[in-house]
Parts: structure tokens; sequence; C-alpha cells
């Protein structure tokens, strides 16, 4: 398996970064080829402007035609283009990060702003009456695993159906499925660590067993069953799920996954 590892916290002896050298350890020993983007040891530009398409760029700016035309000229900068290199060459991808404000860090999402351009995460396939594109299990990456591995701050209980915070599946969801199953990567049910900010060793140990477990089994684990676009669920052209395909007592995010 081939394994690219998308890091984002700005301390290396965070846990996190002990999360992540974890999983580097833990497949490597395996027998895994593994990569490793570090964000921030890597300095990476969060923002995306002109610069990004040099002169496929339009005047004023418009992001998805220029990203569009910039892609599919071979000139992406070479930060960009080297990350969606490692994406193809990986079978799973992992996201290493803290929950920040109910999201991923600026620089991850800065990172899925440049590297998910126009023509290569999105905006593939036909688009007609009958398809919306190849999106929501087909697209680019298809073929390929990804799981969040995400600490959070809060204990588990804030994090739960009647938490005051909200279920972690629904906070996820605009990541899991909106990033990730978009251009079809299939999502694995992420590992959360609760209570970061005051763990304990013992802890610790209890999570970096679990941690390994996971890894060892993210070749057998089942994705999280999102519903495809183009296979029948939804009505064309508005892409509303059809009538009577719901779970009982599924609502919101959970009508998109089946079952």
């Amino acid at each position: 398996m081939k394994t690219l590892i998308v890091h984002a916290h700005p301390e290396p002896r965070s846990l996190n970064g002990s999360l992540k050298d974890l999983a580097v350890s833990t497949l490597e020993a395996a027998g895994h080829e593994v990569r490793v983007s570090d964000l921030y040891a890597m300095d990476w530009k969060a923002v995306v402007d002109a610069a990004d398409y040099r002169e496929h760029a339009t005047s004023p700016l418009r992001v998805v035609p220029s990203s569009g035309r910039a892609y599919e000229a071979g000139a992406l900068t070479p930060d960009v283009a080297a990350e969606q290199d490692k994406l193809l060459w990986a079978d799973t991808v992992v996201f290493q990060f803290p929950l920040w404000w109910y999201t991923m860090p600026a620089i991850l999402k800065g990172w899925v702003d440049r590297v998910f351009t126009y023509r290569f995460a999105y905006g593939v396939g036909v688009h007609d009456e009958t398809r919306y594109g190849e999106r929501f299990g087909e697209g680019t990456l298809r073929g390929r695993r990804a799981i969040l591995s995400v600490t959070v701050g809060g204990p588990e209980a804030h994090y739960s159906d009647r938490g005051i915070n909200g279920p972690i599946e629904d906070l996820l969801f605009p990541i899991h499925h909106g990033i990730l199953y978009y251009p079809g990567l299939e999502v694995l049910p992420p590992f959360v660590l609760y209570g970061a900010d005051r763990l304990t060793r013992g802890a610790y140990d209890d999570a970096a067993k679990a941690w390994r477990e996971r890894l060892l089994s993210l070749e057998t684990t089942e994705p999280i069953a999102f519903r495809r676009q183009n296979f029948g669920d939804y009505e064309m052209p508005s892409l509303r799920l059809k009538q009577g395909l719901e779970a009982p007592g599924r609502h919101g995010f959970g009508l998109h996954v089946r079952g």
C-alpha cells in the first residue's frame, strides 16, 4: 500500500505530530510506502491568487477557469503539481489535524483550495441532463481511500447527537462528503481522539494502540456508504434524493448515506 499523510499542525512535538510519526513508523514497519506532506514544515502557501496560474490567470481573476487552464497546460506551480502527483501516486490518504473552530486548520483548507483544481478534482466528466459530471463517488481520485485522524479538545459527549457541539459525523460531513468523496475518494470512518487538551499518559497509550490498529486495517475497513451521484438514487437534474430511499429515522446529512 502507498500512503500519503497530509499533516497540519505547527508544532512537531504536538499530539498531532506524535500521531503522524506513529502512522509513518507503523505503516513502514508493515512494509508500506509512505510519503508525508507536512504543511507547516513545507511553509505551504495557503491562499489562492493569480500567481498560482501564471500566464493562464484571467483578468480579473476567475479561479475556476484559470485553475483549469493551468492544469490542462501542465502549468500549475511546482508545489501544487507535486501534491497532485502525490495524490495520484497514493492508494490511501491520511489527513492528520486538530479540529479548530469546528473544521480543519486554515493551512489545510488552503492545501485543498490550491491542490483540488478545476479539471483535476472537479469539473470532470460529461455534464448533461442525465449526468452532472463525474463526482460523488466518481472522478479523478476514484479507487483511492482516505481517512481523517482528528484531535478534538472537548469530551466525546459534547460531540454526540444531544451534545452542544452536534454530532461529530455532522461536523466532518463537509470534509468527508464535500471534499473527499466529491472527487471519488472512498472515505473511511474517522479516527477521532477526544479530550486532546487533557490527555494523560495512559490515555495516550490507549489511543496510540487504537490508531495502530486502525492503520493496519486501512485496506480492509468498509468505507462510509455515501450514495453515488450517477447511479439512480438522485433525481436528475435536480439532484434531490428520490422519495422512499431514506432509512427510517435518517434525516439531514444522514440521508446521503445508504442503509
